[in-house]
């Protein structure tokens, strides 16, 4: 590696090792070019770094939980789902990287190599038509340059290669793809499907669709991976490579084509640009343990530091040329960032089964692809949600005191049914939803700090109180009990789904890439994470960003060979 950074000159520069830079660094490997993958955090291997992977809940010095000193030191990161005391490595903490928040904003990071998609929740959807066309049929942000059939062959090039389980349903919303075998509904999911299936016509329960494989085929046991255990500890690193993460999958595969330079412990900078050529020629980092500072040279630049950290980067990458931020003509750089909407969660007991259980565990729950505004607008929100649910059984209530074999018996048996219910509602990008660069304040690596002004608009409070509505409606039918409808206090971007900021477009007045992905004026550059997103839809988005960047790759190469870029 030390030879191929010495010569600091390469074909193609990908910057960030996440799920999306993960596959930048595949596709372009692949294609025969010499590739730089650039990473601000620390080098992560597949197994060998995996520390907890193995581990029972009492090897752990506090039984997994998050001790009070280390929550009181990073309030924003533990408040993550998967934070805990086995997974806390693979989270940056508050203080090692700053930002201002002008509205309450919960940042969730992971600076390393293979970022986000060791500890991401592997929800893998399709967009559908409706989805690319809202904004254009609803009057909101600006229309998508795509289509469903422009990305559909490269929904089934990703999903082929990442393992998808779930089962060809023929939601119009949610279009079928290429599936493994899927995770099966317990007895009170399957009751809860019928029911909604039978007594709704424009909604379906559908089997949950995730990053998982289930029935290995020979491209993942080329991969060097193996069926999922389904043992649910997916967020500690998978030594079975059982879910897809760039360090078990993409990053090797590009690796043995010798067409890789890995380089962690690179803090991106800017992008250079030359104003004589006309076009950016490489990358500025800081070295993040010497705090040296480099350069590295490129044809094409991928950039896929995360939303946030991408939206960042092009806005300090300025020049005589740009001097708002690279390719920010139109003042639009950094704007229309959008989130996907958690503040519903519905909660509630079924009567019955007590003869039915079941057995191990699952990555994946049913869900009801959106049934709100698709072929219409029919409510007094724009765009909806989707719905993911659960049913389960805990242990018994056997809180009174007792003594001997039949109580210690009766602990083990399980008590009632319960069913969890939580949307995933679409948030409509705005103008003012915004970041960028402070004026004054800069962080360890003399970059300045990343302003985050996001918040909630009328219609998220709008589309949550419908969810709660209607999924508790959905759960009376099914036969359900004590239903609780519950609105949670949560701040934008504790849904980890930040996305915009750098979103795509027809016109280079309104939008900052074009149809490929690729800055408008700036054409050899690239952005295919989550700042490329020009709405939200109500689908988790990591398979899009993958997709897009297959696609983006495949167009950036012909390009090179044209001689275009």
């Amino acid at each position: 590696m030390k030879d191929s950074l010495d010569n600091r000159h390469f074909d193609a520069i990908v910057i960030g090792s996440g799920i999306s830079g993960g596959w930048a660094a595949k596709e372009l490997c692949e294609h025969g070019l010499k590739t730089l993958m650039l990473e601000r955090g620390k080098d992560v291997k597949h197994i060998k770094d995996y520390p907890t992977a193995h581990h029972d809940i009492w090897q752990f010095q506090h039984h997994n939980r998050v001790p009070l000193s280390i929550s009181k030191d990073n309030p924003i990161v533990s408040k993550c789902y998967a934070y805990g005391e086995d997974t806390m490595h693979f989270f940056t903490k508050d203080s090692e990287q700053p930002y201002i928040q002008e509205q309450p904003f919960d940042w969730i990071r992971s600076y390393q190599v293979g970022g986000k998609s060791l500890t991401w929740a592997r929800q893998v959807q399709r967009w559908s038509d409706f989805d690319f066309e809202g904004p254009a049929r609803d009057g909101f942000a600006v229309d998508w340059p795509i289509r469903y059939k422009d990305i559909a062959p490269w929904y089934s090039h990703v999903e082929r290669f990442i393992g998808v389980s779930g089962k060809k349903e023929g939601n119009i919303s949610m279009p079928d793809g290429e599936f493994l075998p899927p995770f099966e509904l317990n007895s009170v999911e399957k009751m809860i499907q019928r029911s909604i299936n039978t007594s709704y016509t424009d909604r379906q329960v559908i089997s949950g669709r995730c990053a998982h494989v289930t029935k290995p085929q020979p491209v993942h046991i080329a991969q060097g991976r193996t069926q999922c255990m389904a043992r649910s500890l997916c967020n500690r690193g998978c030594p079975f490579g059982g879910y897809f993460s760039s360090n078990a999958s993409t990053i090797p595969w590009a690796t043995k084509t010798g067409n890789l330079t890995l380089r962690p412990d690179a803090v991106v900078e800017s992008i250079l640009y030359d104003d004589i050529q006309g076009k950016a020629i490489g990358v500025q980092i800081v070295d993040r343990i010497t705090k040296e500072v480099h350069q590295y040279y490129a044809r094409v630049i991928f950039l896929n530091a995360s939303a946030l950290a991408s939206n960042q980067i092009l806005l300090n990458s300025k020049s005589q040329r740009f001097p708002s931020g690279l390719g920010n003509d139109n003042g639009l750089l950094g704007r229309y960032v959008a989130f996907h909407n958690y503040m519903g969660h519905i909660s509630a007991e079924v009567d019955g089964f007590e003869d039915k259980y079941y057995y191990g565990r699952r990555p994946t729950q049913p869900l009801i692809p959106n049934f709100r505004n698709v072929h219409q607008q029919d409510t007094d929100f724009l765009r909806g949600y989707a719905s993911f649910f659960s049913a389960y059984r805990n242990a018994a209530d056997h809180s009174a005191e007792g003594v001997g074999a039949d109580y210690k018996d009766a602990l083990l048996m399980p008590g009632k049914w319960r069913v969890f219910m939580m949307m995933q509602g679409e948030t409509i990008p705005h103008a003012k939803n915004h970041v960028r660069l402070s004026d004054t304040a800069v962080d360890g690596y003399g970059i300045p700090q990343l302003i985050t002004s996001v918040g909630y608009q009328d219609n998220d409070y709008k589309s949550l109180e419908d969810f709660l509505t209607q999924g508790a409606e959905m759960l009376d039918v099914a036969g359900a009990k004590n239903i609780q409808q519950n609105r949670i206090a949560k701040n934008p971007g504790l849904d980890i789904h930040e996305m915009g900021g750098a979103r795509m477009g027809h016109d280079p007045k309104t939008s900052i890439l074009n149809k490929w992905n690729q800055v408008h004026s700036c054409p050899n550059v690239f952005v295919t994470d989550g700042a490329c997103m020009t709405s939200t839809g109500t689908q988790n988005p990591s398979l899009t960003f993958m997709a897009l960047t297959a696609r983006a790759v495949d167009h950036a190469v012909s390009e090179m060979k044209k001689n275009n870029i």
